[in-house]
């Protein structure tokens, strides 16, 4: 990136930070998507557990594969082939008691709060709570000004990408959304769009970790 921009990612994330501190969250700040996944692993600690969620962010960097190496660490992962889904929701289960949760956010509003909006839940439930530690990995592409802003991302473009990326891997998931990219507030039993959640603050200081990268990340 230019030199502009990159003073400006910048300033905004340092901005952001502050407001994160205020509401009992933390945050850093990296320029690049490597530094990005070395943030994320420096933060994660064994012995431990680490549930893995459905993120493009974290999975585009290729990290589940670097944090199941991890020394101590088991990675609870509900996305291995051949599991049923009954078995993927017992894991997922078993991820609200992780001592990590690693995912990313739809949306993060300049003043610092946390807007995402889930399928199954369990991503949302354990940044709410159970999990001890949660690193969230967010592009400063989904950065935005204010909760309206957040929910119209959300809405129109990261709804949308998500069911075409899955539509990728299935050609049978088939929401209204990925016939012509928009979202239809639809009632498909396929839909993602089930829970919108807005964390504004932690009780516990420090639990939620927010890593900020100037390269944009998933959608």
């Amino acid at each position: 990136m230019d030199e502009p921009t990159r003073a400006f990612r910048r300033m905004t994330a340092e901005r952001l930070i502050r407001h994160l501190n205020r509401r009992r969250m933390h945050g850093s700040y990296v320029e690049t998507a490597a530094e990005a996944r070395a943030a994320v692993l420096s933060l994660i600690q064994g012995p431990g557990s680490v549930i893995r969620c459905g993120t493009e962010s974290v999975g585009s960097l290729g990290l589940w594969k670097d944090i199941a190496a991890l020394p101590g660490i088991e990675l609870i992962d509900p996305y291995v082939p051949g599991l049923t889904p009954a078995e993927g929701d017992e894991r997922r289960r078993r991820g609200l008691t992780a001592d990590y949760l690693v995912t990313s956010c739809n949306a993060v509003t300049l003043d610092g709060r946390l807007v995402n909006l889930d399928g199954t839940g369990n991503r949302v439930a354990g940044m709410i709570f159970g999990p001890k530690k949660v690193i969230l990995l967010v592009g400063m592409n989904k950065v935005v000004s204010d909760l309206d802003a957040a929910m119209d991302r959300i809405r129109d473009f990261a709804a949308p990408m998500n069911n075409l990326r899955i539509k990728a891997l299935n050609p049978a998931h088939e929401p209204p959304c990925t016939e012509d990219g928009r979202c239809h507030r639809c009632a498909s039993p396929q839909k993602i769009c089930n829970a919108w959640t807005i964390i504004e603050g932690q009780r516990d200081e420090g639990r939620i970790h927010v890593v900020l990268t100037g390269e944009a990340l998933g959608y």
